[in-house]
């Protein structure tokens, strides 16, 4: 009995020994991480981790909206590419809205209309757009204000040049991988980060800001941050007061946040809710900032999103990828996975694709290969019904 005490002993040891290494290089975050994978048994983000990780929970609206269904709806079968690339791909969700009425659904492995499911980077969008409604609400100038002002350790160097227009598109200069496999890099340590707060003030801005685009996810938590400062209120009550509430979504989200004690969202990412609802921030942008009759953001800010910053950068604008498919100017949300709402404004047409695997991007461009497949075979379906 003694031995077994004495082997338990130097076994408790060994792990404490290992936890002071792990905590003094800078690593104390691998805790988390192990007990992350745990949890989820595998490695790498889903879905439905809301089901592992705190969150913080966003009501449904006060008086719900539903999608109006088209007089077409559900009437074209898909095509055999989009058929096979949603199980290969392994889609949950597809949506095609029309004349802003629902024109094609479909749901796999279990999904519906009411299931969760997580945005990852859709949420930037979500974030920017909630940028947008704070300056109209006068709590942040313009886009042109010092994020310092919100932020006061960003108050040296090429930190204090830093605007929440920056911020916004992506052009801060932090030093900061957007690598998602790599369990040491960054990004996939604010996954599991329980002091996010405390986390983003060690990240310095090592170049120029406003120069160039650089997608970092780094960028949008810290915009979150500062709205929070400017404001007084969550990224999750602003998107609810702003957006949520008034466009009538049927469901409530839930934003996963860092740990209870810091109650801090995970604002590059991790809002989860259902396809329907993740389509109203496109609806919103489609008609200009107005959702019906009720100006939601001024059209100004919306037009501004959704162009490039950057001649050498067509991409991305403020909160939103950019980008024209066979003629067919869009712009778009997008997450990791291959989750997306992409809107035709001239053709009025919203695609929304949730779903557990992407393709990789095509050579040195920020586009995933999948992405324009789902396109071309939704106006393939639409072009049935609406061709001469």
């Amino acid at each position: 009995m003694k031995k077994f005490k004495r082997v338990v002993l130097i076994i408790m040891i060994f792990l404490g020994l290992c936890f002071g290494v792990l905590y003094s290089t800078g690593y104390g975050y691998m805790i988390n991480m192990v007990e992350a994978i745990i949890k989820t048994k595998r490695t790498s983000a889903g879905l439905n981790d809301y089901l592992y990780f705190e969150n913080r929970e966003i009501p449904s609206s006060k008086t719900p909206q539903p999608w109006p269904l088209h007089p077409s709806y559900n009437t074209i079968q898909s095509t055999e590419i989009l058929t096979k690339i949603h199980q290969e791909l392994e889609t949950v969700a597809f949506l095609i809205i029309k004349n802003d009425s629902l024109w094609h659904e479909q749901y796999f492995d279990g999904y519906g209309p009411d299931s969760k499911s997580n945005s990852f980077s859709m949420s930037k969008s979500m974030v920017s757009a909630a940028l947008g409604r704070a300056i109209d609400e006068g709590a942040i100038e313009n886009l042109n204000q010092k994020a310092s002002r919100f932020l006061p350790w960003l108050n040296n160097g090429y930190a204090a040049k830093v605007t929440v227009g920056d911020l916004s598109s992506m052009a801060s200069g932090l030093q900061w991988n957007e690598d998602y496999e790599n369990l040491l890099e960054i990004t996939p340590r604010t996954y599991v980060e329980k002091d996010m707060g405390a986390l983003m003030q060690t990240i310095p801005v090592i170049s120029n800001p406003g120069e160039r685009f650089v997608y970092q996810s780094g960028n949008t938590q810290l915009l979150s941050m500062a709205l929070e400062s400017a404001t007084g209120k969550n990224i999750s009550t602003l998107i609810s007061e702003y957006f949520w509430d008034p466009m009538g979504a049927e469901h409530s989200a839930l934003w996963q946040i860092d740990s209870q004690k810091m109650g801090l969202e995970k604002a590059y990412c991790c809002f989860n809710s259902n396809a329907r609802d993740f389509a109203r921030f496109g609806k919103l942008y489609k008609n200009h900032g107005r959702w019906e009759g009720q100006q939601l953001l001024d059209s100004t800010f919306v037009a501004k999103s959704i162009q490039p910053r950057f001649i050498e950068s067509p991409e991305y604008g403020f909160g939103w990828w950019l980008g024209d498919i066979d003629g067919n100017a869009y712009f778009s949300m997008r997450g990791h996975l291959g989750q997306y709402v992409a809107v035709f404004p001239e053709q009025d047409v919203i695609i929304v694709r949730l779903g557990h695997q992407k393709l990789e991007d095509f050579p040195h461009k920020n586009l995933p290969m999948d992405f324009p497949i789902y396109i071309r075979e939704a106006f393939k379906m639409l072009t049935d019904v609406y061709s001469p």
